[in-house]
């Protein structure tokens, strides 16, 4: 092998996202954060919220707490309006991000700006290290506009949230947590080899079709609604589309590797921590 050759991450196992409910009775499949997978460091948690019945996202997700994390709204279909007790507010429209850090404490909602149609995207919650758990909460609002989009081989189309493809860069900045977010498109038959840096945990959930990942002698099947753990040693993670169009997102990141506390809405590293957030919260200190 040269010293240019590039290896491919292996599959180490594929998951089935879980049917459950959250906020106010909102319908979502839980892919990270359920037993069947408790978290990958620095990922505490994945959501994908789908449905054309207003039953069951219309409630949406009344004022509630965070802290010690970042919430990451991605939507690709519908409008989701947010505000906080800072008096923040914004809209989530189809194809736009947000990136929320909750830092020392927030109090937002999220409640959906339609009564009818699909409304259809993901949440994702990435820890923060200890040093930054106390930060001052920041919003990065991205609209659809400012996400880049590439075509980096016949057949690909990619949106980059976070994080970069050569020379093309995401809009979302200043995380500590280095990652990389983004939203793959494969026609049938096409193939293309995502870099993922060194030591980063990564994984790819897969939200139409179907495909193919790992090596080109070693690819593992995934479909739609699995979510792919990949192995932490390889310079790229090779995804192949099969005889449909697939579309997945895939995520990388700087694991921390401390540890973690969590009691609902709150993600610390000590079960001490998570009592002083709680009293702070039922204070007003938020």
């Amino acid at each position: 092998m040269n010293a240019t050759a590039t290896s491919s991450r292996r599959v180490l196992r594929t998951v089935r996202g879980q049917p459950t409910s959250d906020g106010a009775g909102v319908k979502l499949t839980r892919v990270i954060g359920q037993r069947d997978l408790d978290m990958i460091d620095p990922f505490l948690m994945l959501d994908e919220f789908r449905s054309d019945q207003a039953g069951d996202y219309i409630a949406g997700f009344p004022s509630h707490p965070h802290r010690g994390f970042e919430t990451v709204t991605y939507m690709l279909a519908g409008r989701m309006r947010h505000r906080d007790n800072q008096g923040n507010s914004g809209l989530l429209t189809p194809g736009s991000v947000q990136w929320m850090t909750a830092g020392r404490g927030i109090v937002h909602s999220e409640m959906p700006e339609q009564e009818d149609g699909l409304m259809w995207g993901f949440q994702l919650w990435v820890n923060l290290p200890a040093a930054d758990k106390m930060t001052a909460p920041r919003y990065q609002d991205i609209a659809p506009e400012r996400i880049p989009e590439i075509a980096p081989a016949e057949g690909v189309r990619v949106r980059v949230l976070a994080g970069r493809i050569g020379e093309v860069a995401g809009p979302v900045s200043g995380v500590a947590t280095d990652p990389l977010y983004l939203d793959v498109e494969l026609a049938a038959g096409a193939r293309f080899a995502v870099p993922v840096a060194a030591g980063h945990n990564a994984f790819a959930y897969v939200y139409a079709g179907d495909v193919h990942i790992g090596p080109a002698d070693a690819a593992t099947p995934v479909a739609r609604g699995e979510l792919a753990l990949l192995a932490r040693e390889g310079d790229d993670v090779l995804v192949a589309a099969g005889d449909a169009p697939a579309r997945l997102i895939l995520v990388a990141g700087r694991p921390l590797g401390e540890p973690v506390a969590k009691y609902g809405p709150f993600v610390m590293n000590t079960p001490e921590q998570i009592v002083e957030a709680i009293r702070d919260y039922q204070s007003g200190r938020f």
